[in-house]
Order: C-alpha cells, then sequence, then structure tokens
C-alpha cells in the first residue's frame, strides 16, 4: 500500500513538473511565430490603384479598420482599445498609415494580402487574437482594401505615432498555442456572389465581408473561421462586450426567433438598425454596436434576406441599459 502511495506521488509530481515545463516555454515563448511563406502569386501581387478599388477599399475600411485603428484627429495611427476585457488589456492597435518606419509604407501588396488572410507578418510573428482574420473575404475586396491603404486618403498620410507593444499575458499566450491559429490561404479564389441572388450574397456579407456573427453568437473563443455555421451560438447573441467605459453590452440575438430574436421586426426595422443604430423600442443601440452608413440597400436585404435561412436560436439575452 505505501509502495502504490509512493508510486502515485511520484506520478503526480511528475505531471506537475510537466505542466509547469510547458506553462514556463509558453510564456517565454509569447505569441507564436509562424513561417512567412505565401505562394508566388502571392509574393508578386500588384493591385490596380484605379478609383473604384480605392472607393470600395474606402467603405470597407469605414466597417472594419476605422473604429479600431482611428486617433481622436481621424489618422489611422492606432490606439488604446479600451472596450478589450481585462484579460487583453492594455491593448493597442497598429498605425496602419504609409510611414515606411511606424507604418505599412515598406510592405508590399502581397504581404498586406498574406497579413489580412493568415494574421501573420512578413516577420513571421502573428497579429493577436482581437485582429480580425479574412480567410472568406472575396478577392476583389481584399484589394479594394490594398488599394485604398495605398490612396491619397489624408487619414493614411505618413503619420510617426506609435503605440508601444501589448504586452500579452499568459492566458493569451496559452490560448494563442492551443486555440488561436492561423486560418489558411484560400484554395481558390473567393468571388462576390451576384446580388440577383440576395441570400447567398446576404451571406457573403454578413460571415465573409463583415463578420456580424463574430459578435452575434456566444463567443469569441468559440469560433470558426472558415465554417462560421459551426461557432458556438451562431447568431443567438450573449458574447459579452465591452462599450468604452468598460460596461458590459451583451450582444443581440439577431436570429429569426420570435420571442428572443428578431423574429418580429420588420425589414423596415431592421435596416434602421443596421444602418443608422436605432432601436425598434425607440432611442440607439449601443456601442459596439455602430451605425453602419457605407452599407449599401442591397447589402442590407442580402443580409436580411439571409438571416432567414439562419436556424432561429432560442436565447434571452439581457441587453444592456445605461445608467443614466
Amino acid at each position: 500500500m505505501k509502495r502504490s502511495i509512493k508510486i502515485f506521488g511520484y506520478a503526480l509530481l511528475a505531471i506537475l513538473l510537466l505542466v509547469l515545463i510547458a506553462v514556463a516555454y509558453i510564456y517565454f515563448d509569447g505569441i507564436p511565430k509562424y513561417k512567412y511563406d505565401p505562394p508566388e502569386t502571392v509574393r508578386t501581387l500588384q493591385v490596380p490603384r484605379d478609383s473604384a478599388l480605392v472607393e470600395r477599399g474606402a467603405k470597407i475600411a469605414t466597417l472594419l479598420c476605422n473604429e479600431c485603428h482611428r486617433s481622436d484627429d481621424g489618422k489611422l495611427v492606432g490606439k488604446q482599445m479600451l472596450d478589450m476585457p481585462a484579460e487583453l488589456a492594455p491593448s493597442y492597435s497598429l498605425n496602419i498609415t504609409q510611414d515606411k518606419e511606424h507604418g505599412i509604407g515598406n510592405w508590399t501588396d502581397g504581404e498586406i494580402y498574406y497579413f489580412l488572410r493568415t494574421g501573420i507578418h512578413k516577420d513571421g510573428h502573428w497579429s493577436p487574437p482581437f485582429m480580425p482574420k479574412f480567410p472568406l473575404m472575396a478577392d476583389d475586396d481584399l484589394y479594394s482594401i490594398i488599394a485604398w491603404l495605398r490612396s491619397d486618403d489624408p487619414a493614411l498620410a505618413p503619420d510617426t505615432r506609435e503605440f508601444p507593444p501589448t504586452k500579452w499575458n499568459l492566458l493569451v499566450k496559452f490560448l494563442s498555442h492551443v486555440a488561436f491559429t492561423p486560418p489558411p490561404l484560400p484554395e481558390k479564389a473567393i468571388s462576390i456572389p451576384d446580388t440577383t441572388d440576395l441570400i447567398k450574397y446576404g451571406r457573403y456579407v454578413a460571415d465573409g465581408l463583415c463578420a456580424c456573427y463574430a459578435c452575434h453568437s456566444a463567443d469569441f473563443t468559440k469560433m470558426d473561421l472558415l465554417v462560421p455555421e459551426n461557432s458556438a451560438g451562431f447568431y443567438g447573441g450573449g458574447n459579452p462586450m465591452l462599450n468604452l467605459e468598460g460596461e458590459t453590452v451583451n450582444s443581440a440575438n439577431i436570429t429569426m426567433d420570435k420571442e428572443t430574436g428578431i423574429g418580429n421586426w420588420t425589414y423596415e426595422q431592421f435596416y434602421e438598425a443596421v444602418k443608422y443604430s436605432k432601436s425598434p423600442k425607440g432611442g440607439p443601440l449601443y456601442y459596439p454596436m455602430f451605425p453602419h452608413t457605407t452599407l449599401s440597400d442591397v447589402e442590407i436585404k442580402g443580409i436580411w434576406s439571409y438571416l432567414q435561412t439562419v436556424p432561429p436560436l432560442k436565447n434571452k439575452v439581457d441587453r444592456y441599459k445605461p445608467k443614466d
């Protein structure tokens, strides 16, 4: 009996030692690095700088880039992300102006493309977990973002301001080793669906372009970037997010469940909510939801049509109420 206890004790000690070694490795290794290895077609990519692409890219930027990278004076030099959960704070977004030292002025089109797809920088280090990756975005839309980043938009003019690198804690480092990994490059070109198929087009706008499911599902850590439908609580809301004052704002259930979702909304109410952040009950919808004024009528109609096909989830979400 004593011998068995002794063996068990040694085994337990060995396990604890292995765990401590693993924890120490993750702590000192930090966010993993990955081989920067794009195919030749990406390495040599040169995106046209035509006005149509720049205009489209500027529109996409208002949906995906500006909220996180825009400073108080409108320049895209990055800022402290005040709406990050305590586990990720303090976090800072990066300077994406055309400055060659502090921004992305020295990046090639291919390096930007590869980064937006996978999150892998040209030096091999991986972007922080809160930086979205876009494995499902259409090639033309990615090209539009790149064309806009090269444009004469004043917000992108070279600027030397730069925030200090974010110091990640052990939890983020651990998740970056076991849960958050770079998505692969698409195996074939991705095209924007034709607007005549509103459901297919809306699915692209909601899932591939804007990634609405990321906020409106259950948990950022349980998303599936490659198959969004596999994300926990897909469009059922309840994801605990923060506003700029650090208060919890649970995302809304936007499935068509009539009791806990938006199944009783009219299209007009949905349009006003998405376009202008107006609540059907009166008053505004609160941040992190913001007005998506650059979405076209057909894009919003497409999202609405697509959401009709998403399986309804009965999930009553405690909605945010301001203190005053």
